[in-house]
């Protein structure tokens, strides 16, 4: 059984962004998207960093200050492997983000970083978020190197409307 990490979050944090459930790398080096191959890190480092942001500690600092927070939709979940589609549905197990958001007031948007994201969100939390919360939900390209279909330019150009909702 897999276990998502805790959110990196501030209290002031505008936007939240989903993934699924770290990968196999990920949960190793207990880091969000430690795949060298992933390119979560350098989009955000194009959106919001100095260009500094060498070390995870920095990373996170650069979300913060954006307020930008990150976190899974899953909490636990079997998986073979680092594929989200091999993530059993069955013991999909999402994490309490409607009282994240309880205690997160000024979000008002959740970008979910591809697909398995907002399918598993809409799947077990998409009707426990309140309705006059106005929150806008974007679905971005996952920034998995599995996502080998979509070039990086094409990904950063398409993570830019995240400038947008801060």
């Amino acid at each position: 059984m897999i276990k998502s990490f805790d959110p990196i979050a501030a209290p002031d944090a505008r936007v939240l962004i989903l993934g699924s459930i770290p990968s196999r790398l990920s949960l190793e080096h207990n880091q969000y998207y430690a795949h060298p191959q992933n390119r979560f890190w350098p989009i955000m480092v194009k959106l919001f960093g100095t260009g500094d942001e060498q070390d995870y500690a920095a990373r996170t600092t650069m979300l913060i200050k954006a307020r930008v927070a990150l976190w899974d939709t899953l909490q636990f979940a079997e998986r073979s492997g680092s594929l989200d589609s091999a993530i059993v549905p069955a013991s999909e197990i999402p994490n309490d983000i409607a009282g994240f958001l309880r205690t997160h007031q000024q979000i008002h948007a959740i970008v979910f970083n591809g697909t398995k994201a907002e399918t598993v969100f809409r799947k077990h939390t998409g009707n426990t978020i309140p309705a006059n919360r106005n929150i806008t939900y974007l679905r971005m390209p996952s920034t998995s190197p599995a996502n080998a279909a979509t070039s990086y330019d094409d990904k950063l150009q398409t993570w830019r409307q995240l400038n947008s909702e801060l």
